[in-house]
């Protein structure tokens, strides 16, 4: 882990292309960048959905836009104790949605946003970055539209960068960092879109 305060676009490709990615302290507002051995990800032929998402997606409970709301997605995902997602981060990551390269997932339910994830898209690689849930599995149905996307465009790698029990429900596993960077340039360059 290394500390540098300058975040801006080309800085964030570059460290994605590379493997890291930024964190903020809370307390100091110092972008922290990270590599983490062993990686996590979620293998898109491995997600998986519980009965009780199923039956929440039947329901139709909830309605799904893309990049209709991305700053209010973000400053969602900072909306909690100690949270890393500081507001520089959130200027460069607005700043890099603007470029087209970070994108949001988002639940809606009677006109509210009430879940939604975002994250940065190069290549064939999906880089997730945070979610948030003000309604029972909004942000899982945002997650289970963004698995459908990246597979419908031909993706191969949704990395979800530090495992937890949240993400290890939905499919994520740990490789190690060698075998994480053989993926990421296996892919990175691929020819794909997320819009």
């Amino acid at each position: 882990m290394s500390s540098l305060n300058l975040l801006v676009p080309d800085l964030l490709v570059i460290g994605y292309r590379n493997g890291f990615f930024p964190m903020g302290d809370p307390e100091t507002g110092d972008i922290n960048w990270h590599r983490p051995d062993p990686r996590a990800i979620i293998p898109l032929d491995g997600v998986r959905v519980s009965p009780s998402l199923r039956a929440t997606l039947r329901k139709g409970r909830y309605s799904i836009t893309v990049n209709t709301s991305f700053h209010d997605v973000i400053t969602a995902c900072a909306d909690r104790p100690d949270c890393w997602i500081t507001p520089s981060v959130i200027d460069a990551y607005t700043e890099l949605h603007h470029l087209g390269l970070a994108h949001s997932v988002e639940s809606w339910h009677n006109g509210y946003l009430v879940g939604g994830l975002y994250g940065v898209a190069l290549g064939g690689a999906f880089f997730g970055e945070s979610m948030f849930s003000r309604m029972n599995d909004a942000s899982k149905v945002s997650f289970v539209a963004l698995v459908e996307r990246l597979r419908e465009r031909g993706f191969s790698l949704l990395d979800t960068q530090y495992i937890n029990e949240f993400t290890a429900s939905l499919g994520a596993i740990e490789i190690p960092d060698a075998t994480y960077q053989h993926l990421l340039q296996s892919c990175v360059d691929n020819d794909v879109s997320f819009v």
